[in-house]
């Protein structure tokens, strides 16, 4: 019989017989790990450990204390969940029911649930989980698992779409269920340690507004009762801090249906923010040396053929018929930067060349996969491209990367940081990639940036360095992002006379401190918890008059105090009342203002954090604030320590 070689994590070769499965080499490895196998990872998917090996192949082996452990719970969990409402609602149809990076979910139809049904379920799914059901894999005829599914054109979808080529495919069954999967599962129904149901959305099949509209169940599974308290509470936790929330709390910015999906409007409060960090973002560029650009809305497809991003974007680009001519918002702002470089003759002195540009972008998302500023149809990007000769890549990149961190410092997060190499379909040779790889890690190593190499996750024009920001419930977001590209240049034919006078190619760097506007915003609100640092918060500073007969004097302290974002509370209420409803609009600082203060000519001032302190004399608060703002700082500090 022929042979395979499986290459195991260490980089150890292992030759076995052809059609061996992940189970029959874990036990060639050993029998302890071959008891323990749960599932597999074959050149980076995770498959049955049933599943036979027919081709060399990288494998990795997983047990209860691989990562992956979790994933294959859940898929288990997600059965489970439809079993328990097939027994409760017998019409129910199923669609699919994949696990997710904190769950899984079961998109179905046939049946109406809401919110208030999911205890219900929730209690049978316990009671699945308490009989300890075997699940078992059963391999079944093509034509068989058509007539099972006689009923169900979902499923029957499935069969004809992603196994279309097998002659049999795979079922799970536990007790009296049974579905149409891939796998992996767990070998019972209690391993589920702790499962929980949490909420009820619409899907549309496949993804596609045209077609059937689902019910989408969200759940979530975990080995212990512990683990699944310390995520119920750490959830929690977040929807407290949710941005959609406080951003209708403290009037920052709304979406309205009537508008339009993914189309945030920006409150006035909203816009001071932003108006705050991009003030920042461009003090950072000028002081770096990039000139700033601006570049339409639309333009022509052609540009977006030009550039790629028609072949690989047209499906997300919102497109436009003007004059028998086709438009299209643009998806991207590095075209019109490549653009505004190829109108004008350059120099090897002239380079590098770096532009910015706050710029609108447009993507035409599934509904369902809008949330909030998180994602959405129009948004931001504080863009930034340089034009740089080969031998200044090491040099921008480090640059770049340095007003990264000074970004992130500024706003005290935390970031993970990925190395994304050269993916399988590529452009540029292998000697430019070596050199432009190897450069940015020594970027990475200069910096000593502690960082995770993601193997052939670089984009197709370049290899790229990803932050991710870690906000304050430890959750990770998407953030700046600084990428080699050997593709515009060569699509614009863009070029630069070297000193030999002889063409040559620039590099293009795409960078961005932020990478939107939106997800950063949203970002910072929930980090926050909507306490914005005195610098960025909307109303920085709120007096609140004792009586009418102060209101006179609070506007001569509101004139003093103009070069600060200052407003008067002047309804008639009780002065209770005004300091709890500036706590609740988290204003950084709020002053006291009656007839001692008037009187003496000063101020009482009391912040956010509930410290107070009297007769504070007016510009030594001022000037206390002036230097909070100048130096960013993140906390209220005036009365710190007094």
């Amino acid at each position: 019989m022929s042979t395979v070689t499986v290459t195991l994590p260490d980089g150890t070769p292992l030759e076995v017989e052809r059609g061996s499965t992940v189970e029959d080499v874990a036990y060639e490895i050993g029998p302890g790990l071959g008891d323990d196998t749960v599932a597999g990872v074959v050149d980076g998917d995770l498959v049955d450990k049933h599943a036979p090996l027919t081709e060399d192949v990288m494998l990795e082996i997983v047990t209860e204390s691989s990562d992956e452990y979790l994933d294959v719970l859940r898929h288990s969990a997600a059965h489970v969940f439809a079993q328990a409402l097939q027994r409760l609602y017998p019409d129910a149809k199923l669609t699919i029911g994949p696990w997710t990076d904190n769950g899984f979910y079961y998109d179905i139809t046939g049946v109406d649930i809401d919110e208030d049904d999911l205890e219900a379920i929730e209690a049978e799914a316990e009671e699945i989980i308490e009989e300890d059901l075997d699940i078992e894999r059963e391999l079944v005829d093509r034509d068989d698992a058509f007539e099972r599914y006689e009923d169900n054109q979902f499923k029957q979808d499935i069969l004809e779409t992603e196994a279309a080529d097998d002659e049999e495919v795979s079922f799970y069954t536990q007790g009296e269920f049974e579905d149409l999967c891939q796998g992996p599962h767990v070998e019972s129904t209690g391993e589920i340690g702790g499962f929980a149901l949490l909420e009820i959305s619409a899907a549309f099949w496949r993804g596609e507004e045209d077609n059937e509209t689902l019910t989408r169940v969200y759940g979530t599974a975990f080995p212990t009762e512990d683990a699944l308290d310390e995520f119920l509470e750490q959830r929690r936790k977040a929807e407290e801090r949710d941005h959609r929330k406080i951003g209708q709390e403290m009037d920052l910015f709304s979406i309205d249906e009537t508008t339009g999906p993914g189309l945030p409007l920006y409150e006035p409060n909203g816009k001071k923010i932003l108006n705050e960090l991009s003030d920042y973002v461009a003090g950072l560029n000028r002081d770096a040396g990039y000139d700033e650009v601006e570049t339409p809305h639309v333009f022509r497809t052609e540009l977006w053929k030009k550039s790629g991003h028609y072949e690989n974007y047209v499906d997300d680009m919102f497109l436009l018929d003007v004059n028998d001519e086709e438009y299209g918002l643009k998806p991207m702002n590095c075209p019109g930067h490549a653009t505004i470089f190829e109108q004008n003759s350059w120099s090897y002195r002239d380079l590098p060349v770096r532009y910015f540009e706050d710029g609108k972008v447009y993507r035409k998302e599934q509904r369902g996969e809008l949330s909030g500023l998180s994602r959405t149809w129009a948004f931001t990007i504080d863009d930034g491209h340089l034009f740089v000769r080969p031998d200044q890549i090491e040099e921008e990149v480090l640059a770049t990367v340095d007003i990264i961190l000074d970004t992130l410092d500024t706003f005290n997060l935390d970031y993970t940081v990925q190395f994304a190499t050269r993916p399988e379909k590529s452009v540029g040779g292998d000697e430019i990639w070596e050199k432009a790889e190897s450069q940015l890690e020594a970027v990475l190593d200069e910096q000593d940036i502690d960082y995770v190499v993601e193997e052939g996750d670089g984009a197709f024009y370049g290899p790229k360095i990803d932050f991710a920001f870690e906000d304050a419930l430890g959750r990770h977001w998407d953030g700046p992002t600084v990428q080699l590209d050997f593709n515009m240049p060569e699509r614009f034919d863009l070029s630069y006379t070297g000193e030999d006078n002889e063409e040559h190619r620039p590099v293009m760097i795409h960078r961005a401190l932020y990478g939107s506007y939106e997800r950063f915003f949203m970002v910072l609100t929930e980090h926050y918890n909507g306490k914005f640092p005195p610098w960025l918060a909307p109303e920085q500073i709120r007096l609140l008059p004792v009586s009418d007969d102060n209101i006179a004097y609070c506007e001569e302290i509101q004139e003093e105090l103009d070069d600060f974002r200052v407003t008067i509370e002047d309804r008639s209420w009780t002065v209770g009342k005004k300091i709890q409803q500036a706590h609740d609009d988290r204003v950084p600082y709020m002053c006291v203002i009656g007839d001692n203060e008037e009187e003496a000519g000063t101020i009482s001032v009391r912040d956010r954090k509930e410290r107070e302190e009297k007769d504070i004399d007016i510009a030594e608060f001022r000037d206390h604030l002036e230097t909070e703002v100048e130096q960013q700082r993140t906390a209220v500090t005036f009365l710190a320590g007094r």
